[in-house]
């Protein structure tokens, strides 16, 4: 059978090319393993290839291959899937099969993968090497890669490449080592081929992809290298530059130029291993430090060996860089305490702590049980406790069990009492006599370890056996050394959380505690604090119902994460309430509160996305100052970026102006509001952000908006800023309702003529049974705003549902006032009182230039009729308005 290289390399080839080759009786060369490839040989990988299902005839088929390739050494083109190959049988089971070297003799003596004999075939089920050795007539590059190629007995993993219920195919790898794949490698393997399946996802969006393993690899963040150790140059891919935190154009191909990077308590370590002696042959492995551009660390995990020359003088030294979250532990104590003390620099919390404290003490001594307890105003407060089961631990314990975790007095523990008292460690061996509190949980051997903060005990740490153990002197510095680095960190984490759970109280009281219920759509909104710092900061959201039909959404974020931007936040959001309740629209809104926060005089700015939406009608008015552009997600699923002209930031200038955009919303459309913390971070450029949420906006499901909010903050990780989220799905009015108004001018006659306007709108809406009524209240607040206030008066009449609703908005701010006491002899002040009487509701509330009396009385149930524009007057749309005649 011939092979094809460029099939091997997963490079598409006209078919003449292939025919051509086959006709001649020549293979055409083989590919060198690429550099990105060298991740796959610290995973113990001589070859991979994926495989994926052919409609056509029911086989897999090759697609791609990786690492080192001889003209002995090649898969098959095609695996039946019906047949009992590795590859075919995790693809039809979805599940993983790991063979080595016995299992695959057992399994099929003398087949290859695919299961059928050939020459060159696999031996014991790895590929056959079976070719000549290397001779002096061979080249020196053919040579390399036969000295390379893996052994003739090698072991074989097939991993099944799916997502989302769907079998994509199959990735094969065959070791490059006869002792297998250990634990470690099997997991990487497991996310290579999970990074391949997602690669083979279908999408209507994207074209199948042309190569598969290498942006794979790279996905993974595995970077690698190759130092020249005489010259100090080294050759860095992309992955470690970015693992790092180096550009490619600022890196010269120096070694020292990485190093910088490194944290100097790991520069000795690191220089060691990159500079080797010559006994220092194999493979080797690190843990460092770096600090990136942005000032956090980061650990990485590093793997090398080293190539000998002809003389046995290091020649090159070959690695792969991972990042890691903590150190791997070690053996010997030493790795330990470092382990222990990098793991408790990265646990925030009173619960982090106490997984580091099982993680470090329970499995490497061989322990049973492992608890954390917090010493709290003479109570001991259990944090963690492994196993977690209550049957696992004394009937004492499981008899003060009220939550989660269980907690008693220090006295109902003498022996801990005393323990907590001296802050000594005690060890006792197994047959020891113990108190029935603490005789339960190491009956082979008990560690009680104090855990000293700040000249005080902050809590306790006990350790148990069930078999006899043995406390060797090694042991008991180690639980020296555990319990002071665990107190401290105990302690740092008791007050973290406290200083946390101050910050969630002040940020969810300045924070809108529930968004109004509105007749035209659903609003949801989330907040997300950051995690690093105080989690507290400068976002902030808000639902404000301005009338009935209409509702305005803001969303802003303050400068900075701190008391004074939360401060700031708090008076922003309670201005901007204010100013929108008052009636004005929005670029006044807008305008007014930078006016304030300049005023403020203080050295932050804020930014802010203001809309006012008309329930009814669907048109919305955009400002936007310094903020991102709001998004919409169309009832058709597509989505836009809203064009909205923006202006300064809030407390710039006193003096900038603020224009207003308009946007009509159709009914299911879905409007989002979001602060750059869900879609800006170090390493997520603003386009990107804002491309990532518009694909998520498009694919959520619209009819469950929470659902949809939290789908949206699904990527948010790592947070280096907080989040504020707002979204509104626009449903449209269920009923319209009916409007007419009058401009009422000032003439002697003007009560007159709004009580025949008002009687003619009665009539042409059928509602003449509540005619009295009106009339009064119509009479009563005309005559009010007529003998009172100066300027315009306007009376408007709306019918929705069974509620007929007069106003009267005049050009006073000063809310009319009900007298204290009418008597016989009074010639006025019954007025209001009437008015009250009269309506169902009754109340006044501020506008742009003044105030807006109203009333509201009920109806009978009946369909009013539309209403006719009156002749000659002016007409907008759904009212009537007009001079007096």
């Amino acid at each position: 059978m011939h092979h094809d290289s460029r099939a091997l390399a997963g490079v598409s080839e006209p078919r003449e090319s292939r025919a051509g080759a086959d006709d001649n009786g020549s293979r055409p060369p083989l590919p060198e393993a690429a550099a990105s490839d060298r991740p796959l040989t610290f995973a113990g990988v001589a070859l991979a290839a994926v495989y994926v299902p052919d409609a056509g005839n029911g086989d897999l088929r090759l697609v791609e291959t990786a690492g080192r390739a001889t003209s002995q050494y090649l898969p098959p083109e095609r695996l039946p899937l019906s047949g009992d190959s590795p590859a075919a049988h995790a693809f039809r089971t979805d599940r993983p099969l790991w063979l080595d070297l016995a299992e695959l003799a057992t399994r099929s003596e003398g087949r290859d993968f695919e299961g059928r004999n050939s020459e060159g075939r696999l031996s014991g089920g790895g590929l056959s090497g079976g070719g000549p050795t290397p001779s002096a007539a061979q080249s020196p590059q053919a040579q390399e890669q036969q000295a390379q190629a893996p052994p003739t007995e090698a072991p074989l993993a097939a991993l099944p490449l799916g997502t989302e219920g769907r079998r994509l195919g199959c990735l094969v790898v065959v070791g490059a080592s006869p002792v297998g794949f250990e634990a470690e490698q099997r997991r990487f393997l497991e996310r290579y081929a999970d990074a391949i399946a997602g690669m083979l996802r279908p999408s209507a969006d994207r074209p199948a992809p042309t190569s598969l393993l290498s942006p794979a690899l790279r996905s993974l963040g595995v970077g690698s290298f190759v130092l020249m150790p005489d010259t100090g140059l080294i050759e860095a891919d992309e992955a470690l530059l970015d693992l790092v935190g180096i550009t490619p154009a600022d890196f010269d191909g120096k070694v020292d130029t990485l190093l910088a990077h490194a944290l100097p308590e790991d520069m000795h370590a690191l220089i060691s291993v990159l500079e080797p002696s010559t006994e220092a042959f194999g493979r080797r492995e690190l843990e460092f430090r770096v600090r990136r551009p942005t000032g956090g660390m980061r650990w990485l995990s590093l793997t090398c060996r080293v190539v000998a020359s002809t003389d046995e003088r290091p020649e090159q030294v070959l690695g792969v860089v991972t990042a890691t979250s903590v150190l791997r532990q070690s053996a010997d104590d030493v790795s330990r305490i470092q382990w222990l003390t990098a793991a408790l620099d990265d646990a925030t919390t009173v619960r982090d702590v106490g997984r580091v404290v099982v993680t470090a003490l329970r499995e490497p001594l061989g322990a049973d049980r492992v608890a954390l307890a917090e010493l709290r105003d003479d109570r001991l407060m259990v944090t963690v406790l492994d196993p977690p089961q209550p049957a696992a631990w004394p009937e004492t314990w499981r008899s003060e069990w009220r939550s989660e975790w269980p907690d008693a007095p220090v006295s109902a523990l003498p022996t801990l009492q005393m323990a907590l008292r001296d802050g000594r460690m005690n060890l006792w061996s197994a047959g020891t006599a113990l108190e029935p509190g603490l005789a339960g949980i190491g009956a082979g051997g008990l560690a009680v370890l104090p855990l000293p903060a700040k000249g005080r005990v902050a809590g306790v740490c006990l350790v148990g056996w069930d078999e006899p153990h043995d406390f060797v002197p090694e042991e008991r510095s180690l639980f020296t050394a555990t319990a002071a680095l665990v107190g401290q960190a105990l302690n740092r984490a008791h007050a973290h959380d406290a200083e946390q759970e101050l910050a969630t109280m002040l940020q969810r009281s300045l924070l809108p505690r529930r968004l109004p219920e509105l007749p035209g759509g659903t609003a949801v909104a989330r907040y997300l604090p950051a995690r690093r710092g105080l989690q507290v900061g400068g976002d902030w959201y808000d639902v404000i119902a301005l009338s009935e039909d209409r509702v305005a959404l803001v969303i802003g974020d303050v400068q900075g994460h701190s008391a004074g931007a939360a401060t700031i936040m708090g008076q922003m959001r309670t201005a901007v309430r204010a100013y929108a309740v008052e009636g004005h629209p929005p670029d006044v809104v807008v305008s007014r509160a930078n006016r304030l926060l300049v005023g403020m005089e203080t050295d932050l700015f804020a930014t802010c996305c203001y809309a006012e939406l008309d329930l009814e009608e669907g048109n919305t008015l955009f400002v936007r100052a310094g903020h991102l552009a709001p998004l919409i997600r169309h009832p058709d699923g597509r989505t836009e970026e809203v064009q909205v002209e923006g202006g300064l930031p809030l407390g710039i200038l006193a003096e900038a102006e603020f224009p207003m955009t308009t946007v009509a919303l159709t009914p299911g459309t879905v409007l989002a509001l979001v602060t750059d913390g869900l879609v800006e971070a170090a390493d997520l450029p603003l386009e990107e952000g804002m491309r990532r949420t518009r694909d998520a906006l498009a694919a959520a499901d619209p009819t469950d908006p929470g659902r949809m909010a939290d789908e949206l903050l699904g990527g948010v990780d790592r947070r280096e800023d907080d989040v504020a989220l707002l979204l509104l799905r626009y449903d449209g009015m269920k009923s319209r309702p009916i409007r007419a108004g009058w401009a009422v001018w000032r003439l002697p006659d003007a009560v007159m003529h709004a009580r025949r306007f008002t009687a003619r709108t009665l009539r042409k809406w059928r509602v003449e049974d509540v005619a009295d009524s009106v009339l009064l209240v119509v009479s009563e607040l005309v005559t009010n705003a007529l003998v009172h206030t100066q300027g315009p008066v306007r009376v408007d009449l709306m019918v929705r549902g069974d509620r007929l609703r007069v106003c009267v908005t005049d050009s006073s701010p000063r809310a009319p006032a009900k007298p204290v006491s009418v008597d016989w002899e009074s010639t006025g002040g019954r007025g209001l009182l009437l008015v009250e009487a009269m309506s169902e509701a009754f109340g006044s509330m501020p506008v742009a230039d003044g105030k807006q009396v109203w009333s509201e009385i009920v109806v009978p149930k009946h369909e009013p009729a539309p209403a006719d524009p009156e002749p000659g007057a002016e007409q907008e749309p759904g009212t009537e308005q007009g001079a007096a005649p």
